[in-house]
């Protein structure tokens, strides 16, 4: 008796123990919570485009003061407005989000979240942790870098970051009070930095686990 033909690659198993793995679950509820707490300080939107608070800065150094003091207050919101951005740009180019979707799968599938257990198999062939890291960042590159996906991910990025800094040159911050908590976290990617701590520090310990 012939003996069943070898698949490509063995998908099913990979996704299986993915979505199986400790380490996905403890990213997706830390990531969760963390964006709970970030949207939750939102400021309103009403707030952020009050007419009467806008003026033209009378210098470079005015304008500067301002954008610094309103990213602290409307961090969120502004990181909300690029994100915005960026998705709406993606949107826009099917291929790009693909391709972009395409390869985040492929890291958390193949090696982010994929049990030790379960190897990716391509073939017949086994790949090694390390083959399979090679492979990933080869690809990444080339995404990047040979494709329409890096120049549209900087273009959306630009536009998004001017609209933020158009805006926070132009509304005038005096009537905005930070407490001294928030002063000392003060920063436009403070909460991506903290979301994406606490998550990598609660995902940690089970993907080394899982690699061990």
């Amino acid at each position: 008796m012939s003996s069943p033909p070898i698949l490509p690659i063995s998908v099913t198993s990979l996704y299986k123990s993915s979505i199986a793995s400790p380490a996905l679950r403890a990213f997706a509820s830390r990531s969760s919570d963390a964006l709970r707490r970030a949207f939750a300080r939102r400021r309103p939107w009403t707030e952020l485009a009050d007419h009467t608070a806008f003026s033209r800065p009378d210098t470079l150094a005015v304008a500067a003061s301002r954008v610094r003091k309103n990213a602290s207050y409307f961090r969120v919101n502004y990181l909300t407005v690029v994100a915005a951005v960026l998705a709406f740009s993606l949107l826009s180019h099917p291929f790009s989000l693909l391709t972009l979707v395409s390869l985040l799968a492929a890291w958390l599938l193949l090696y982010v979240f994929r049990q030790q257990e379960h190897p990716v198999v391509v073939y017949g062939r086994t790949f090694s942790d390390a083959e399979t890291l090679g492979v990933l960042i080869a690809l990444t590159v080339i995404v990047f870098f040979l494709t329409s996906v890096g120049s549209l991910l900087l273009w959306a990025a630009l536009v998004g970051s001017a609209i933020v800094c158009v805006h926070g040159a132009f509304r005038v911050p005096e009537d905005l009070f930070l407490d001294d908590q928030e002063q000392m976290g003060s920063g436009l990617f403070s909460y991506v930095g903290g979301a994406a701590s606490s998550a990598a520090v609660a995902a940690a310990p089970s993907v080394i686990i899982s690699r061990a």
